[in-house]
């Protein structure tokens, strides 16, 4: 009680920081040589605060709305296709796996992996095109994953992240560049989450069979998802240990940009194409009607209308939505309800 009182870290706290200096890497980001936030806080005493950055995402309301929101395929038939939710999980959890054989700071890889999508689309990356069509300024879900962090969480106090999550989430495209190597983890976690799971919607949704596949690239990373998703944590363990990057070998790498190719082509364009025009259609819709009537936007999101502009504040709120919502949105604007007259249903 006494150490407490003088230093407001507990000896478990204190632990956590000799351990990571003992057995990190040297290229790690240790917990204790973070940048810090941008509003200073006084610190937990238990926690690290990359532990507290991994919690306060995980209760932050848009992270329980990926749970809702579309990966590729919309409002699929079946309980096993991929959610927005699943696929952060996903990453997450390779990116810990990639993180610890390369002893680097797993609970920051965690934090970043479960912010990193916090501001995509309802309707996948389809939401998102509309959205970079529609508004002048362009639209990007990782843009808008940091800005949910930094301003829109907490009524507009945002979550107040350390400078290293932020990054990582900001950087986590594959034309990134993220200043951390657990923020390039997570970068590679991504793209290996999204293409192997991906397969496996598209094959359970008949789109394509196993076989049909790339056989160069399978040649290279298998053909089983398990066996896919271990050929590229292993490869990037081999080229990556010991050394101030994290990456795949060029042999892995042209196998996995081949898979992902083929993903386009063959999903992400045709896949549900009729879905996707109609998600084109009502983004599209509720975007005009919004920005006539801005006034119809919830207070929390005006709040912010004076220093983002006002199409910024209506792609807060089209894209925090999930699809149902989007749908039962579009439904009250657009769609009249019937009535009772005289007994009769009009």
């Amino acid at each position: 009680m006494d150490e407490l009182k003088k230093t407001g870290m507990t000896s478990a706290k204190a632990r956590i920081f000799e351990t990571e200096e003992k057995y990190l890497s040297p290229y790690a980001k240790k917990s204790s040589q973070t940048a810090g936030r941008a509003r200073e806080e006084k610190p937990c005493a238990f926690r690290t605060d990359f532990q507290r950055d991994r919690d306060r995402i995980i209760y932050s309301n848009s992270f329980k709305r990926l749970k809702n929101k579309t990966q590729v395929f919309f409002a699929p038939e079946g309980d096993h296709y991929i959610t927005r939710l699943t696929h952060t999980f996903d990453v997450s959890q390779i990116a810990r796996s990639i993180a610890r054989a390369l002893a680097l700071n797993e609970d920051l890889a965690e934090a970043i992996a479960l912010g990193h999508d916090l501001g995509h689309t309802p309707f996948g990356h389809v939401g998102e095109r509309v959205l970079d069509k529609l508004n002048p300024n362009g639209f990007e879900h990782n843009v808008q994953s940091l800005r949910v962090v930094d301003v829109l969480e907490k009524e507009g106090k945002g979550l107040n992240l350390t400078a290293e999550v932020r990054d990582g989430i900001l950087q986590h495209k594959s034309d990134g560049n993220p200043a951390t190597l657990e923020g390039a983890a997570v970068s590679l976690a991504d793209r290996i989450a999204y293409i192997n799971h991906d397969i496996e919607d598209a094959i359970r949704a008949g789109i394509f069979k196993a076989e049909d596949l790339p056989k160069t690239a399978v040649s290279v990373l298998g053909r089983a998802t398990k066996e896919r998703i271990n050929t590229a944590i292993t490869d990037i363990y081999v080229n990556s240990l010991g050394k101030n990057e994290v990456k795949m070998s060029d042999e892995v790498m042209s196998a996995t940009n081949e898979l992902r190719a083929f993903m386009f082509k063959r999903v992400y364009v045709l896949a549900n194409k009729s879905m996707q025009e109609r998600a084109e259609r009502m983004l599209t819709q509720m975007y005009e009607y919004f920005m006539k009537n801005v006034d119809k936007l919830p207070k929390t999101y005006l709040l912010h209308e004076r220093e983002a502009g006002k199409e910024q504040i209506v792609c807060d709120y089209l894209s925090g939505m999930t699809d149902r919502y989007a749908i039962s949105v579009f439904e009250s604007l657009f769609i009249p309800s019937t009535f009772s007259l005289g007994g009769v249903t009009v």
